[in-house]
């Protein structure tokens, strides 16, 4: 059986699979930052949810990416979890 982490580095060769995996980076730093401060907080899903007054489904969407949160959800889940936002701006 084939892993996907191979099957990841064999694409990886391709150039155009690594620059729409690249464009994604952004978006994989945002959701392992959300899943970082729930679980540095010992939080489940549905503990955030309720700090936050909204579901456990809109949870699991937010840290799996399937959504685009605004800064002010952004804000909410910061202080649900105990943390504080910071955005930032880096060179290219």
């Amino acid at each position: 059986m084939t892993k996907i982490a191979d099957l990841h580095a064999k694409w990886m060769e391709k150039p155009t699979y690594k620059a729409e995996y690249d464009a994604l980076e952004e978006e994989f730093a945002l959701m392992a930052a959300l899943l970082k401060a729930r679980t540095q907080a010992h939080l489940t899903q549905e503990q955030v949810a309720e700090r936050m007054a909204t579901s456990q489904a809109t949870i699991a969407r937010l840290e799996s990416g399937k959504i685009k949160p605004s800064t002010r959800t952004l804000e909410r889940y910061a202080q649900a979890t105990g943390t504080r936002l910071q955005i930032s701006f880096v060179p290219v």
